[in-house]
């Protein structure tokens, strides 16, 4: 029985490991296209997916939108525009992140958070380091994540601190 986050992530990191992320990551990117808040949106952050996360890179071919990706910077996390080819480095959690200079996350329309789990009142399951609840907790654009039905569960057991997304795609 799960009774906390700690016991949750190993749940949903076991769990993802069951999944075709590959086929999955194709029909989530397909309705998050089709939805009003991607294309009202004109500046978009992503993240560049571990192994195991969903992956969106494919949303890059939108020449429409302007691009972000997450870097990390001791604590906090930043946002740097980011095209599709442009060179990246291996972070400290061994993710790929842009090297280029930082901008404003203000400039920021929409941003795709990634997520072990997600539950139905909307709030979503980290890695635990609390680098997006920081980063989101003064931001007024709309936050989405996209993730697998099989990881939608009733209560990742949020905290005061924990940042409620606007829309949960599975």
């Amino acid at each position: 029985m799960i009774l906390n986050k700690n016991d949750l992530r190993i749940w949903a990191k076991s769990k993802r490991k069951e999944l075709d992320m590959t086929e999955i990551s194709v029909v989530l990117a397909k309705k998050l296209v089709q939805t009003d808040k991607y294309k009202n949106a004109k500046n978009i952050m992503l993240f560049y997916p571990l192994k195991d996360e969903v992956n969106l890179l494919s949303l890059l071919n939108d020449e429409t939108k302007t691009f972000y990706l997450p870097r990390i910077k001791g604590d906090e996390l930043e946002c740097c525009i980011y095209s599709k080819g442009d060179k990246l480095c291996e972070s400290c959690f061994h993710t790929q992140e842009p090297i280029c200079p930082a901008c404003n996350k203000k400039n920021i329309d929409l941003i795709i958070v990634p997520a072990l789990a997600c539950d139905t009142d909307g709030y979503r399951l980290g890695y635990g380091g609390g680098f997006y609840d920081r980063f989101l907790s003064d931001f007024r654009g709309v936050k989405i994540c996209c993730i697998p039905k099989e990881l939608m569960v009733k209560t990742v057991y949020s905290e005061t601190h924990d940042i409620k997304m606007d829309l949960i795609i599975s």
